[in-house]
């Protein structure tokens, strides 16, 4: 029986890992694949937007006859209830456990599960309630916008900042937890320590891409919520089973910018690292050295005049690619200069890569952080081939999980007029960079 788990719980696993879905990633102990830890992305036009969500998940030696074991983990230590159906004790209640029909059924699997949790991070999470899901009395509306509002600015806390504060080495300017309604000290319990290690560096890459929507948030809501006042207690809501607190979002803004500059500055010491690396012939450097030689030799055999790369002091850590727009494109006679920043840690810690040009584009963020998917993580070649493929992608597919410049965001998906001011502004910048 715990074979057959296994099994099915492999094959799940490498099915999930060959996909494509950038809302969902998983993890799991190598001494029993049964025990996986999933993170799960706060869906877009939610107050749960580009939030990181953990949970833990146990699947017994009956798995798939009976369900597994579901914890949230995202917590702040118990203290914390984001949605009327994921509890502050980690509970997660499913629709599978309720009425016939809605049982648990073999059929169902790891992303099912994932994808059910993510369901219940709606736009309006408090008609998960049962008992309020049809209330349409103005205090339930008021409630409900309440609800919303401060689940909005604790995903910014406790599923954004309080991570990767942590994964950093960032201690916050107060010590005190500026969002709690009382003085208790704070323990440190196995909600408060830093996310598994595949996930650290998930956060960051990712935090990058959404900085600026996370400012663009905080700057909207702190029209809203000025000051710091108090959260509004929901009525399903109870002592030790709630989310309480006050708004603070100008201290939300100061440590986001801290941490996105402690971010800018642990991606520029790799290229130190790197060179030490170098000096001691480890094995990541040569690597690294012999994978650029080759898609320097496939790039001389193509004949590809539009890539030009290079090696930062001969840096394998630090690589300069040049892009030349092709004739008859949306980036015609551009020229774009692009770092690509590599960890000794690679491929387990990802490339950070960044436009040295100003670009305006839906997958460029204002400070040229770029947003692109390579087609396998672990072989730079189809790094290079992504961060191409995304410059040159004319017409994306709509995703707010991979635009990362809000505005160019507005206008690409907004009117036909606004279509049109977008490939204005696309073009003005890439004529600027031949300036």
């Amino acid at each position: 029986m715990a074979n057959q788990a296994i099994l099915r719980l492999t094959r799940e696993i490498r099915q999930f890992q060959q996909g494509t879905d950038l809302s969902l990633a998983v993890h799991y102990e190598d001494s029993d694949i049964r025990n996986v830890n999933a993170l799960i992305l706060g869906p877009p036009d939610t107050p749960y937007q580009f939030g990181f969500f953990e949970f833990s998940i146990k699947f017994g030696k009956d798995y798939p006859t009976n369900p597994p074991q579901v914890l949230a983990m995202t917590t702040n230590g118990g203290r914390c209830r984001f949605n009327p159906n994921i509890y502050a004790t980690g509970k997660v209640c499913f629709t599978w456990r309720g009425t016939r029909g809605e049982q648990w059924s073999s059929a169902q699997g790891l992303e099912s599960i994932l994808i059910s949790i993510q369901s219940l991070m709606s736009s309006n999470p408090y008609e998960n309630e049962p008992g309020y899901a049809d209330a349409t009395s103005e205090h339930d509306k008021r409630n409900s916008e309440q609800y919303t509002a401060k689940i909005r600015h604790e995903t910014l806390r406790l599923a954004v900042i309080e991570p990767l504060e942590a994964s950093l080495g960032i201690t916050p300017a107060s010590e005190a937890n500026a969002s709690l309604s009382d003085n208790e000290e704070r323990e440190l319990l196995e909600d408060d320590k830093p996310s598994p290690v595949p996930f650290v560096d998930l956060r960051k890459r990712r935090f990058m891409w959404y900085f600026d929507s996370y400012m663009q948030s905080i700057d909207a809501a702190m029209l809203e919520t000025p000051g710091k006042q108090k959260f509004t207690r929901m009525p399903f809501e109870q002592s030790n089973n709630a989310m309480n607190g006050h708004f603070d979002y100008a201290e939300l803004k100061q440590r986001l910018t801290a941490i996105k500059a402690r971010i800018i500055e642990e991606t520029s010491s790799w290229a130190a690292e790197g060179l030490v690396a170098k000096e001691q012939e480890l094995g990541i450097a040569v690597s690294l050295q012999r994978q650029y030689e080759q898609i320097l030799e496939s790039i001389k055999n193509q004949k590809n005049f539009a890539i030009d790369l290079n090696l930062v002091n001969e840096n394998p850590f630090l690589w300069k690619l040049t892009y030349f727009g092709k004739p008859m494109t949306h980036l015609d006679g551009g020229i774009f200069e692009i770092d690509i920043f590599l960890s000794p840690k690679f491929p387990e810690v990802q490339p950070r890569v960044s436009l040295k040009t100003s670009f305006f584009h839906v997958r460029v963020s204002q400070d040229g952080v770029l947003c692109y998917i390579p087609h396998r993580s672990e072989e730079m070649r189809y790094h290079i081939e992504g961060i191409v493929a995304a410059l040159e992608e004319e017409n994306p597919p709509y995703d707010p999980r991979t635009t990362v410049n809000p505005e160019a965001f507005r206008l690409f998906w907004g009117t036909p007029e606004n279509r049109k001011r977008y490939s204005r502004q696309l073009r003005r910048s890439v004529e600027k960079t031949l300036e």
